[in-house]
């Protein structure tokens, strides 16, 4: 559902897939082939969100901001794993963020860096680019290694597929259907 909120209503190209059930709410602007999917949130109701090029909100997420202060910066070729909430923070390009991760206000998650599931970045984190980060609270545990920026860059292309797939496919999707 794309939703208007005080008279702003969200910028989504045609390129990208929302899924039915996924909400997209007010001053949100999406890149090119994105994708949000089951039961996600994107609520940019009391400050704006901004999506790059390529990026896939997996099902249940939650995706917010605070009024005034933090808005929500998200780069190109971001994975947001399922059921992550991201709350006014900055997730820089070619980050994949781990299923069940929570990252707060004005934390800033480094370019190539992977979160790892169930992470809790705290308020005003700062992570450099290239980190592993895990744990609760999480910690750059080292740095990620050539395979893990593959696997980053792999992620955000199989979400395009998946998308194109619910877009475009000769199958639309039914019950059963597995991407």
């Amino acid at each position: 559902m794309i939703r208007t909120f005080q008279g702003i209503t969200p910028t989504i190209p045609q390129s990208c897939f929302i899924e039915e059930t996924a909400v997209v709410i007010g001053d949100v602007v999406m890149g090119e082939e994105c994708s949000a999917w089951f039961h996600a949130v994107i609520r940019g109701d009391v400050n704006y969100i901004r999506i790059g090029h390529r990026t896939n909100v997996q099902d249940l997420c939650m995706l917010h901001v605070t009024h005034d202060t933090h808005p929500l910066i998200i780069g190109d070729d971001v994975t947001i794993g399922h059921h992550v909430v991201l709350h006014g923070c900055t997730i820089q390009n070619r980050v994949l963020v781990g299923m069940g991760a929570i990252i707060m206000d004005g934390a800033v998650i480094g370019e190539d860096s992977v979160v790892g599931a169930g992470a809790l970045i705290t308020e005003g984190t700062v992570v450099p680019p290239k980190s592993l980060i895990l744990g609760s609270p999480a910690k750059v545990k080292r740095p990620v290694t050539d395979q893990e920026l593959a696997w980053i860059r792999e992620s955000a292309q199989n979400y395009i597929r998946y998308s194109r797939q619910y877009l475009f496919g000769p199958d639309k999707p039914r019950p059963g259907f597995w991407v």
